[in-house]
């Protein structure tokens, strides 16, 4: 079911106003009563936005009615925002010593200006609300999605570049099955939407082959309502040649179903299956196994999830048409077909056209349709210039086809979604920043806290990976998803579903115009381009002065060597990213008044010296990337640095950890330490990481890891890497106690001097993945391991057979 993005924002700060209404908070600053009509209004409201939303594109009045509603809906959010900053303000005060008397001054000077903003916005709200009255709205809990029924009739010499992925489905078709107990085989073909995943089964369910191999073929549209009761009836209609069953009951239809499938091997097209309720389809396979032995279904699916909870087998992954296909494709829809003379000028914009649609046969096609017989050398390159989501398309074309897969996401996966349009195409892009803006824009919560958000966000991560959102995935040893990059179309499709929303995030890609300054709905800026010298602070000023509601900043390659102060001023700030900004040497020590800030990225910034002294202040900080040339790491309180959670250390130029520092980082889950080549030991101060689950080092040449007992006391460790030390010549004999029962994943790389695995690693029970490459003068590994661990792989060990 879909719901618009103004009804989901709406819902998530309604939830908000819900937890605020019943707790303390509201007491304490006086504003119980307030948030309480509130909360009634904003009901009242949300149950007609979807109904004004149908009604947006045919009335202006709807258009601005709705627009007025979404800013007093954010508003409303950066009331609440501002609430929970000034309730870890005081936490920071009292560890800073503030007097009594200044403390007090200060929270009634807050609250008098807080209460006064909540009676402002429910006022404005109030307003909102009576004016629905005059458009006669009706309450809705969700909006319908047209979906266009699939049939089995296809002309093959319509289709391009698919006969390779047809004969192989032939082949699995025209099989014999080895597995008499399973009675059917289930062959999913997965892919994104316009893939062209119908059309060649299509091919393979009419080739003669296959028409031979099976008593009876059936063809069902599936879509969105898999209840079992109407696919079996579907399944029956198209077994009979189109006989009707209504009249039916559930019972009556498993009866006839059982009949008309009975001693025969037959051939049934699951097309365009969402469901991913195991037990519905659990249900439905039971009525479907009354039938000869070598009985096939084909399950067409945008999911992944759907394939796992379906398959007998390893799903059908179809892949995008090559590019030469693709222009063939192309120029048969430009022109009459694709032998017709293209004029060599349009030629080389044709070719970079198509690089666009990722191999997506759909979306060349709509491209190619829209130029059909134009030889217009400027339309051709307003169509390679600007982007699929800013051009007119048919309910038929790739976009409309594509955001079907949006609408049918769970509503909690919709933000996170359309925010990728924030994130640049084409490049590689870390796994947990996703999940860390996502968690920054507010779009990720912990019911109760009961779960870690950054659990959450990897749970919403890998769910949108299931719908093909992201492709070219780096996976780890440990099966960790380590980056990926965004689809082109999936790209198309989060711009266009963020629509005005896009306002409120801006990725510039050249310097700003003026107007932009000022603009205090901003709550993303992203810079993609390298700031004059010369301009450096005064830019990063305006933005502090200006953009007052930013939650998330990115500006990367600064030339500055000190950030100015005034980035103390931008208190909603969760995630700043300074990365590759080679010159900076210091932060300002107002950037630890952020008591928001959660992600500070100083990746690459070779000069840096440290963190300012009053680091420790920063209580919400929960990941750190960090160069640096001295690390300290300062407790300012009993908060200091207990929500850290993943720290990354790159290039740093220090001999040694913080030994004092380490001690205060018990919530750490993540460490890695890259390319530190100076540093020689890990202190004892280690053991105190009790919360430590993954321990990555890479490309430390003067590391030794058997000095001293920096490994000993991690006794939750469940993935280890060593790789590139130089100085490993034995296993660290500190971890043989401590994580005997927790090690799970083991990776040994690229260490020239490393001679051999202890026995003892046999006792490392839970160890279910083992990598050892590139380690020339390993001899000996205990044979026991091989026989225990579920996966072992060696690679450039000759010593080793």
């Amino acid at each position: 079911m879909a719901e618009t993005f103004l009804f989901l924002i709406t819902e998530s700060v309604l939830s908000k106003v819900t937890s605020l209404a019943l707790n303390h908070i509201g007491t304490a600053w006086n504003i119980k009563t307030e948030v309480t009509k509130l909360h009634n209004t904003l009901s009242t409201i949300r149950a007609v936005i979807l109904d004004a939303d149908e009604q947006r594109s045919d009335n202006h009045e709807v258009r601005d009615w709705l627009d007025k509603l979404k800013d007093a809906v954010y508003d409303i959010d950066d009331v609440i925002d501002d609430l929970s900053t000034q309730a870890l303000q005081r936490d920071a005060d009292f560890r800073n010593g503030i007097s009594i008397l200044k403390k007090v001054t200060r929270f009634f000077s807050t609250r008098f200006k807080i209460g006064r903003r909540v009676e402002a916005v429910r006022k404005r709200l109030d307003e909102i609300a009576a004016d629905r009255n005059k458009f006669h709205f009706t309450e809705k809990r969700h909006l319908s999605i047209p979906v266009e029924q699939t049939h089995s009739y296809v002309r093959p010499s319509d289709i391009i570049g698919r006969d390779d992925d047809k004969e192989r489905i032939v082949q699995l078709l025209v099989m014999s099955s080895n597995d008499e107990e399973e009675g059917v085989l289930v062959i999913p073909i997965v892919g994104i939407g316009g893939l062209g995943k119908t059309t060649v089964v299509k091919l393979a369910y009419n080739d003669d082959r296959v028409i031979q191999s099976f008593d009876l073929g059936m063809w069902v549209s599936v879509s969105e309502d898999f209840s079992v009761g109407k696919v079996v009836e579907k399944i029956l209609k198209s077994a009979t040649g189109g006989e009707s069953f209504t009249h039916l009951d559930m019972d009556q239809m498993q009866i006839r179903l059982a009949e008309v499938l009975s001693n025969k091997r037959y051939l049934l097209v699951l097309d365009d299956v969402w469901n991913e309720d195991r037990n519905k389809w659990m249900d439905l396979r039971e009525l479907l196994m009354n039938c000869r032995s070598g009985s096939k279904i084909i399950v067409t699916t945008r999911s992944k999830n759907v394939a796992a909870i379906t398959s007998t087998m390893p799903p059908y992954n179809l892949s995008g048409l090559s590019d030469e296909d693709c222009l063939s494709l192309f120029l048969k829809c430009a022109f009459r077909n694709s032998d017709e003379y293209c004029p060599p000028n349009l030629l080389p914009i044709g070719k970079e056209i198509v690089k666009k649609c990722g191999g997506v046969p759909l979306a060349v096609k709509t491209l190619g349709s829209l130029l059909y017989m134009n030889t217009d050398e400027q339309e051709w390159l307003y169509i390679k210039e600007n982007d699929i989501w800013e051009i007119d398309q048919k309910q038929t074309d790739i976009l409309p086809l594509l955001k079907l897969s949006y609408e049918r996401l769970p509503s909690y996966l919709k933000q996170c979604f359309a925010y990728c349009s924030m994130l640049p195409k084409g490049l590689e892009i870390p796994r947990e920043v996703f999940i860390n803006l996502w968690i920054a824009q507010g779009f990720i919560h912990s019911i109760n806290g009961t779960r870690q958000v950054e659990d959450i966000g990897n749970q919403y991560f890998n769910e949108l990976l299931s719908r093909f959102c992201f492709q070219e995935v780096v996976e780890a040893f440990d099966g960790e998803i380590l980056a990926c990059k965004i689809h082109n179309l999936v790209h198309d499709l989060a711009q266009s579903v963020a629509g005005p929303d896009r306002a409120r995030h801006i990725y510039l890609h050249e310097s700003p115009p003026k107007p932009l300054i000022g603009s205090k709905k901003v709550r993303s800026l992203r810079c993609g381009f390298k700031i004059k010298p010369s301009k450096d602070e005064a830019f990063i000023t305006a933005i502090a002065r200006s953009f007052k509601r930013l939650r998330v900043l990115i500006l990367n390659s600064l030339e500055l060597e000190e950030l100015p102060s005034s980035i103390g001023e931008l208190r909603p700030l969760r995630y700043l990213d300074l990365s590759q900004s080679s010159n900076i040497k210091i932060l300002p020590n107002s950037i630890c008044k952020l008591v928001n800030l959660q992600t500070l990225n100083l990746i690459n910034c070779e000069s840096f010296q440290g963190l300012p002294r009053n680091f420790g202040d920063l209580i919400s900080m929960k990941t750190l990337y960090l160069t640096c040339q001295e690390m300290s790491l300062r407790k300012r309180g009993p908060k200091s640095f207990g929500s850290l959670q993943f720290l990354l250390l790159y290039n740093c130029d220090f001999v040694q950890l913080p030994s004092e520092g380490l001690r205060h980082l018990t919530s750490v889950r993540v460490l890695r330490i890259y390319d530190c080549p100076r540093l020689a030991s890990l202190p004892n101060s280690m053991k105190y990481l009790s919360s430590l689950e993954k321990l990555w080092i890479w490309n430390c040449e003067e590391l030794d890891l058997c000095e001293g007992d920096g490994l000993k006391g991690l006794n939750g460790l469940r993935s280890l890497l060593l790789m590139g030390l130089p100085k490993l010549v034995d296993f660290p004999v500190q971890l043989r106690e401590n994580v005997s029962k927790s090690l799970q994943f083991l990776r040994v790389a690229n260490c020239a001097n490393f001679t051999e695995f202890p026995e003892w690693i046999t006792s490392f029970t839970l160890l279910q993945r083992l990598y050892i490459e590139d380690c020339p003068n390993l001899f000996f590994l205990p044979n026991g391991v091989r026989r225990n661990v579920s996966k072992v792989h060696i690679s450039g060990c000759p010593k080793i057979r």
